[in-house]
């Protein structure tokens, strides 16, 4: 009888997205459990304490009120890295100690702190093999600025921006505004680094533009405006694989107001995003060309592969129906690319995409596990320490 490994899944953290990581999670667990994995929730509270426990992997556990006062009956848990060997190990209580072993990660977090390429980090140092892209990619992917200045490097097309820090703002707020001008209204003002639609205002009159900043500035300090697209359709296409790469069908994301809200995402009729709402969403697009999908399928493959990305990413695009024209917009790293119900539309059921994801992630894991990670040298040999502390002391009252 084959042993399967212990999937440990990562959700909750420190972000804005927190309560979207909860829903991911145990969607993910429940399909995995399915699968006939040994599944172990791992939950990062809002003030950063871990939590394990198989109640966890109950929605139901987090939808009461008083959730907050049952975690601190479960006690934390503390990750030990010197005992880690391709493997996740967690360690609780000091006279009965129990330990918990993780020989796969799927990190489920969205937004900072997991999705952006920190906890890959973390999954890198104890060299065990994690579900999704790698930090960079995952960097890259959350960074809306760096992704669009990457699209500008290699002429892949995107809409007209302009970025800046709140220290940037604060300073010189004139000059700023005065780039952003430049650019035709309405315009979108997004916090560079979060996503779900959470900080983000179109702008449609010039007096509404500050306001906008500022409720961006609660999100991130770094700041991305650009230009909105006329006659829009919001398309989507997914990629899943590391080295065979399978393209997905094309989503439209259909709404009544002047964005995609976080409402129309997760919460009206049950959520676009968890495909529950079938109204806000149509699979193919509708009225739109042939040869404009499948070049929506091309360019997301070939973004998929600049970035770097593994496992699976998502795509977005804004077509402008007048001009007949794409541009790329954000891509959304795991887990904010499970888009389960795409996939079944394409022929891949969530036990198919789920199985495809931890395929990946051992592919990758043999892939750079026979990478060289330490060279013999003699450089200690001639090291000298008081040398060294003497240089240091002069180079110190050279500056003083």
């Amino acid at each position: 009888m084959e042993i399967k490994p212990t999937i440990g899944v990562f959700f909750g953290s420190r972000s804005p997205e927190h309560d979207v990581s909860i829903i991911t999670a145990t969607l993910a667990i429940s399909g995995l459990k399915d699968l006939g994995y040994n599944v172990v929730p791992v939950y990062i509270a809002k003030d950063g304490a871990w939590y394990i426990d198989e109640s966890l992997s109950d929605l139901n556990f987090f939808k009461d009120k008083n959730y907050k006062e049952k975690l601190k009956n479960l006690g934390g848990w503390s990750l030990s890295l010197e005992k880690a060997k391709k493997q996740i190990v967690f360690n609780k209580g000091a006279l009965f100690k129990k330990e918990i072993k993780i020989d796969i990660a799927f990190p489920a977090i969205h937004g900072r702190n997991g999705e952006d390429g920190t906890l890959q980090g973390l999954f890198e140092i104890v060299g065990v093999p994690y579900v999704g892209c790698g930090v960079l990619s995952s960097a890259l992917a959350m960074d809306k600025v760096a992704t669009k200045e990457l699209y500008e490097h290699y002429g892949i097309p995107t809409t007209e921006f302009v970025s800046f820090y709140k220290r940037d703002w604060d300073k010189h707020k004139e000059d700023i505004n005065n780039e952003i001008k430049k650019i035709p209204l309405p315009v979108f003002v997004k916090p560079a680094r979060t996503g779900s639609s959470i900080g983000i205002t179109k702008v449609k009159e010039e007096k509404d533009l500050s306001i906008a900043i500022e409720v961006a500035f609660h999100f991130d300090s770094k700041i991305l405006v650009e230009r909105g697209v006329g006659n829009m359709a919001d398309l989507t296409c997914s990629v899943i694989g590391h080295s065979n790469l399978e393209v997905s069908l094309v989503q439209e994301s259909l709404y009544s107001k002047d964005m995609f809200s976080y409402d129309d995402k997760y919460i009206e009729g049950g959520g676009a995003q968890t495909g529950e709402d079938k109204k806000s969403f149509s699979i193919p697009p509708k009225n739109i060309e042939d040869k404009t999908i499948e070049k929506i399928q091309i360019f997301s493959k070939s973004i998929f592969e600049l970035f770097g990305c593994s496992g699976i990413a998502r795509i977005d695009f804004l077509y402008d129906r007048d001009t007949k024209r794409i541009y790329a917009n954000e891509i959304n790293t795991l887990p904010g690319t499970l888009y389960h119900h795409l996939w079944k539309e394409t022929g891949v059921n969530f036990s198919m995409l789920l199985s495809k994801l931890i395929e990946s992630a051992l592919e990758k894991y043999k892939e750079d596990d026979i990478i060289t990670t330490s060279f013999e040298s003699r450089i200690l040999d001639g090291a000298d320490s008081s040398k060294l502390a003497n240089k240091l002391q002069g180079n110190k009252n050279t500056i003083n």
